[in-house]
């Protein structure tokens, strides 16, 4: 039997008051919805009026691909103009400052620190505390569950848009105690409202309750896709496909140099807690290594609760590097000034070979449970 529970977005006549004082903006994608499949962009606009729109990676409508540009523009639906983050800049502008009295942010993450909704996020309570704008985030469940916490702390001198404020790979919060534990990171100075969610407890995942699910990116189809994207997501920052291009990007890991029986067997001989490495073959219709197929493996989670899926994904990218030392390239996304790898794993020991995937994997243990102690103070549900 699944939960009932309410979102920031179902709860939003309960902020009248806040949002009648003033000029309203809304960053947003598509995910933002009520229970009711009901749009916030038309919500928001017919009950309160937007004065602006913000549209952060993968657009306001959800319509860009990772990493694309986002164009500013004016949403055709309502007419209110929409300002990007994610194209010329990162940071609100003085004049999108000036847009609004009032941000409301409201869109879903998938519990992982890469996420660069996080970021967006965080950028715009930097911008609007310096302001003086009120902020006032629609909770929203961790697809994840908020019970564990995963994978290394990022080193802040790797600190960048798909990683910061000390956060542990699989994070443990909802995009409302995030908010809350930014704001206390940064001492800012914010006037901060969080509107929560009803009914969830941190023991759920997203299909324990009765929300529906909207993939918050195209790479990011399914719950089936987030379970592993958190381990598997570092594939990024090297020659090896993340399975974008097909049906199922982040389960499925391979390159056209792969002997797939070999990595099988070498993965399922670790025994991982909650996990399968399945050989298998798939041609990415884009991405890396489009038109061409790819041999490697599945990772198949068959318990949730004990797989361990960062040491997963850990793992298998040691393997292939020791198994395939000639053929792995590391990805820069800065023209090589630094590596891609890096800035997703939050260390540079593994691609260096200064340390083991288990020598990281027990390095961040102390800096784990320190971000845990700091986050417990904004842990907004049990």
């Amino acid at each position: 039997m699944t939960a009932r529970v309410l979102s920031g977005l179902d709860r939003i006549e309960e902020y009248k008051g806040l949002l009648r004082s003033g000029r309203v903006a809304l960053m947003t994608n598509q995910t933002g919805i009520n229970r009711r499949f009901e749009s916030g962009i038309d919500l928001l606009h017919g009950r309160f009026g937007l004065s602006a729109l913000f549209g952060c990676e993968h657009g306001v409508r959800g319509d860009a691909q990772a990493g694309d540009p986002v164009e500013s523009s004016r949403d055709p639906q309502t007419g209110v103009p929409v300002y990007s983050l994610y194209g010329g800049t990162q940071r609100m502008t003085p004049e999108m400052l000036k847009s609004f009295d009032i941000l409301v942010f409201d869109m879903q993450d998938v519990g992982a620190r890469f996420y660069t909704y996080l970021y967006s996020l965080a950028y715009a309570l930097e911008g609007c505390a310096a302001a003086g704008k009120s902020v006032l985030v629609l909770d929203r469940v961790n697809p994840l569950g908020g019970l564990r916490r995963e994978g290394t702390v990022i080193d802040p001198r790797l600190r960048s848009f798909v990683g910061d404020y000390e956060l542990p790979t699989r994070t443990g919060l909802t995009i409302g105690e995030f908010a809350c534990y930014v704001k206390a990171y940064l001492k800012l100075d914010l006037d901060l409202h969080v509107a929560p969610l009803a009914g969830w407890r941190r023991r759920y995942y997203l299909d324990d309750t009765d929300l529906p699910w909207v993939a918050p990116s195209p790479g990011c189809p399914s719950l089936a896709t987030a379970l592993v994207y958190y381990g598997t997501c570092i594939f990024e920052g090297v020659n090896v496909s993340e399975g974008r291009g097909t049906a199922q990007p982040f389960e499925l890991i391979g390159a056209p140099w792969i002997d797939n029986a070999l990595l099988e067997q070498k993965m399922n001989a670790m025994d991982i807690p909650g996990l399968h490495f399945r050989r298998c073959a798939f041609r990415p219709a884009f991405s890396k290594y489009r038109g061409e197929t790819c041999l490697g493996v599945q990772l198949h989670i068959t318990d949730r609760d004990r797989a361990e899926v960062f040491i997963a994904g850990l793992r298998l990218m040691e393997t292939i590097i020791r198994l395939w030392p000639e053929r792995v390239q590391y990805l820069s996304w800065d023209g090589g000034a630094t590596f891609a790898l890096d800035k997703l794993l939050g260390t540079d020991a593994l691609r260096l070979g200064r340390r083991s995937a288990d020598g990281i994997i027990a390095d961040s243990v102390r800096a784990r449970e320190a971000f845990s102690r700091r986050a417990e103070a904004f842990l907004l549900y049990e």
